[in-house]
């Protein structure tokens, strides 16, 4: 299946020669209005490392593709349009399943260089399955804080922040599950799942960075 080339290929077996604890990388999921990227900011910030986000992706995929910078954002974390069949061959790849194809090599390439860093969505934690250096963390939160964050953030009524959300949510859950085997979202596919509610973005990043520590010293 189309997924499973993408995301899965024989990277499995090949992680076995990455040494634990000389490398850590955690891909970060969330729900839109969740602060997920400006959490994800923070934890890599506190951690020393980088942060791979959209800006960063879109970029490096470009870069290592040679494609138009604007053409990858338009189409980066974007699901295959229907009624796209989801099968590789000759003419029949969707300019937006080229583009993630690439995407996930390019987070490959990122992970094989043995560098420390979170990275962002594009289905990160099921290109890197298997992966000992990786944490999955995926960010909820509560709708009202969702809401009002969006709503701040864009400076629309709550009532269309709302709206976007779910869009967002929609079009993150559709383009996760057609490329990976696990369900986005689905606590069974994670590390980690935590509520920003609770702790806010600071205390969300500062627990995250908690956990990774603890995991990087067992």
């Amino acid at each position: 299946m189309l997924r499973e080339a993408f995301t899965s290929r024989s990277h499995e077996k090949e992680w076995g020669d990455i040494t634990m604890k000389e490398q850590i990388i955690i891909t970060i999921g969330r729900e839109s209005g969740s602060g997920g990227h400006a959490i994800a900011k923070k934890l890599a910030d506190a951690m020393g490392i980088d942060c791979y986000d959209k800006k960063r992706l879109v970029e490096g995929t470009a870069k290592i593709s040679g494609l138009n910078r604007n053409y990858v954002k338009k189409l980066d974390e974007k699901p295959v349009g229907f009624p796209f069949s989801g099968r590789i061959g000759a003419f029949e790849e969707s300019p937006e399943s080229n583009v993630a194809r690439l995407t996930f090599d390019y987070i490959r390439q990122i992970a094989e260089s043995g560098e420390s860093c979170v990275i962002v969505g594009r289905c990160a934690d099921s290109v890197l399955a298997g992966n000992p250096n990786v944490i999955r963390v995926f960010v909820v939160g509560d709708e009202e804080d969702k809401n009002r964050r969006l709503a701040g953030i864009q400076q629309i009524s709550l009532e269309e922040a709302d709206e976007e959300r779910k869009d967002t949510d929609r079009v993150r859950r559709a383009y996760h599950n057609f490329y990976s085997k696990t369900k986005w979202g689905d606590s069974r596919a994670y590390d980690l799942i935590v509520n920003s509610s609770r702790l806010g973005i600071a205390g969300t990043a500062e627990f995250i960075k908690g956990f990774a520590e603890a995991f990087r010293e067992r």
